[in-house]
């Protein structure tokens, strides 16, 4: 679980061609913490590259993101990015490990 704050690092991401999960992680809400630790579980046996932001530190690339995609923005909030669009999103209390794990035997 790789930790970006640059649009540049999540257009390497992007450029790398490569299924990844991207979590907008707020640290400040409660929601979030639980959402981060069902994510930071789901990364350590992931078959797939994982990503997350802290919204206060990279509100420029959370908005960035949201803009280019048209995923509307929340927090928390996991995007799965395949072919360099985003196939799947979740917030809230939808973050858990099981349901990051049925996206990748889809």
């Amino acid at each position: 679980m790789k930790k970006i704050d640059q649009i540049t690092e999540f257009d390497e991401a992007i450029s790398a061609n490569k299924p990844f999960f991207l979590l907008k992680h707020s640290l400040t809400c409660p929601i979030s913490a639980s959402a981060y630790e069902e994510f930071k579980r789901f990364s350590e046996n992931a078959d797939s590259d994982t990503y997350y932001l802290a919204v206060q530190k990279a509100r420029e690339l959370s908005a960035h993101i949201a803009a280019t995609y048209g995923v509307k923005h929340e927090s928390p909030q996991v995007l799965y990015f395949k072919d360099g669009q985003p196939v799947w999103n979740a917030s809230h209390y939808k973050i858990k490990e099981q349901a990051l794990k049925e996206q990748l035997s889809n």
